[in-house]
């Protein structure tokens, strides 16, 4: 059990942030992570269009798109959360790994308190402060070293 990947999506699909979150995190370049980014995007939003079951005003609980909120694979769990803003927060981990919900909502917390509180950060680009990313490292060694009773 482990986290594999975070990226972060914005509103147009674009890519604002890629980082691997453990030693079991396959290498991919950069460019590969912009297409993944862009795919991600374009599936999220053809799935809010496709599927056969729509939400009351096409939102979910959270107040945010219909669209994928997770992808179980061969070795690997895909979970998204979209903001009400349209940023999606993506993380690929192993199976069996605990609570991807609660860690993708306190990594949103994270973006909110360090990312859009740098007054030297513009929404939609890429995330370049060394706080939020700190911090998101900090989130994972406590939980890999104690669970999510530690987070808070």
């Amino acid at each position: 059990m482990g986290f594999l990947h975070l990226f972060i999506v914005n509103k147009s699909g674009g890519l604002i942030l890629h980082r691997p979150l453990g030693p079991a995190a396959p290498q991919i370049g950069t460019n590969d992570w912009l297409r993944i980014g862009s795919t991600f995007h374009s599936l999220h939003a053809i799935a809010a269009e496709a599927s056969p079951a729509k939400l009351p005003g096409n939102k979910n609980a959270a107040g945010a798109d219909d669209g994928i909120e997770q992808i179980e694979g061969g070795g690997i769990i895909l979970k998204c959360l979209q903001t009400r803003t349209g940023i999606k927060f993506v993380l690929t981990a192993e199976p069996g790994t605990p609570d991807l919900d609660t860690v993708l909502r306190e990594i949103y917390v994270l973006y909110s308190d360090c990312a859009l509180k740098d007054p030297f950060y513009e929404l939609e680009m890429p995330i370049r402060c060394e706080l939020f990313t700190n911090a998101v490292d900090g989130l994972i060694e406590r939980l890999e070293s104690g669970g999510v009773a530690k987070v808070r």
